[in-house]
């Protein structure tokens, strides 16, 4: 009877290590401009509440389930990637100067890295990783630069991702930085309302339409 308990066992064992296996090292090939807008703005909006309510383990399961229903990744590696990007964003949210925001970096890269394994377009993880902290930088001391320098941190760095010209993504970045907007200004005058949160992923929907649309144009 033991030897029996002892053989099935094994057998789970060895029936989960070959599940973990597959699940983080076969090999997966998407088009990363093959994505659900809605589905996106709608998770981008969620991300966003829980970031600033400082809820850095519940952006981490929508972080990951962003990962497995647009990028196609499998469940347990959405976890080890999602881990990278939640790790980065709260790095660079407790940052107060560019050398603090630069720690979000290493983790950043981990993230667009494990993107690149994925995307059937190859793109610079080092310089699409070194654009998505730029914009979060311009997002975060705006007040430094020019109208407009924003929505085209935005789009420069969707632009590296996916492999098209700046200009062609500029609507998708003033929209998303409208949005960026709405939140800090009513963050700094009494607090983001559900109407204010209603009418930001009313601009997240429109952006991530305006970027699918200009990626198969």
């Amino acid at each position: 009877m033991k030897r029996k308990m002892m053989w099935a066992l094994l057998a789970v064992v060895g029936i989960v290590a070959l599940w973990v296996m597959v699940d983080l090292y076969s090999p997966v090939k998407v088009d990363i401009r093959d994505f659900n807008p809605d589905e996106v703005a709608r998770l981008d909006n969620a991300m966003w509440r829980t970031y600033y309510a400082k809820e850095p383990v519940r952006m981490f399961f929508q972080l990951a389930e962003l990962l497995r229903s647009q990028y196609h990744f499998p469940f347990l590696k959405s976890h080890l990637v999602a881990y990278h990007a939640a790790k980065a964003a709260f790095v660079f949210k407790k940052g107060s100067g560019r050398s603090d925001y630069q720690q979000a970096l290493p983790d950043l890269m981990e993230y667009y890295s494990y993107l690149g394994t994925v995307s059937s377009t190859p793109f610079d993880v080092k310089r699409a990783s070194e654009l998505e902290l730029e914009w979060w930088i311009v997002h975060r001391q705006r007040g430094h630069y020019k109208p407009g320098d924003l929505d085209r941190a935005v789009a420069k760095a969707a632009a590296e991702f996916y492999r098209v010209p700046p200009d062609k993504l500029l609507e998708y970045g003033s929209l998303r930085a409208q949005a960026m907007t709405i939140r800090d200004d009513e963050a700094n005058t009494g607090g983001v309302s559900e109407e204010d949160w209603s009418r930001i992923e009313s601009l997240l929907h429109k952006a991530y339409r305006s970027l699918w649309q200009n990626l198969h144009s």
